[in-house]
């Protein structure tokens, strides 16, 4: 796979926040939060999610994967991050009582996320950014690799250290302050 650096950007949560916003109901709203704060595959993780993958009280969700799965690796667990609970609490509050998947209403294969994402985004007077859905999912991974193990962001979002890399893993500004503030300091 051929690798395009000037198609990765790292997603600044506040414009997320404001794409968020813009949503048209509470299942959109959580298909963004679960790939940009979740690091979830939009669609192919995102549809197969199930209410019973919830575990509110171990506070994890089991991610199932047909990409991973040709691995040997069927499913993952992540944590409910702070930042994706709000989104799956309202969708879990608006769902029905006797749903079983947590996205119900985009689930049809002739539903285009991605033309719907644009919309979105473009409502929410928010620059458009390349790769929409990969690029909010290498945001988290990106975030997740400053605070953890390598080994245990690529549990989590179900890669290898190596396409993390390769394909997610982006320098931040958040990365040349922390360098600028060390050099400060060595002064």
């Amino acid at each position: 796979t051929m690798v395009n650096d000037a198609r990765r950007q790292c997603l600044p949560t506040e414009d997320v926040e404001r794409v968020i916003a813009a949503c048209p109901d509470t299942e959109w709203r959580l298909l963004i939060a679960l790939s940009r704060f979740g690091g979830l595959r939009c669609p192919s993780e995102t549809l197969k999610l199930r209410w019973s993958d919830v575990d509110w009280e171990r506070n994890r969700i089991t991610v199932r994967s047909k990409k991973t799965a040709k691995q040997g690796k069927p499913h993952r667990q992540i944590p409910i991050f702070a930042k994706l609970r709000p989104y799956l609490e309202g969708a879990r509050d608006a769902a029905e009582s006797d749903a079983k998947y947590v996205i119900t209403r985009y689930r049809d294969a002739n539903v285009n996320l991605r033309t719907q994402l644009l919309r979105i985004i473009e409502r929410a007077g928010v620059q458009l950014w390349p790769k929409l859905f990969h690029n909010l999912r290498a945001s988290r991974e990106t975030e997740l690799a400053a605070e953890h193990p390598i080994h245990v962001v690529c549990a989590w979002i179900g890669n290898s250290a190596q396409i993390a890399a390769k394909h997610y893993l982006q320098v931040t500004d958040a990365d040349f302050e922390k360098a600028r503030r060390a050099t400060t300091h060595e002064t």
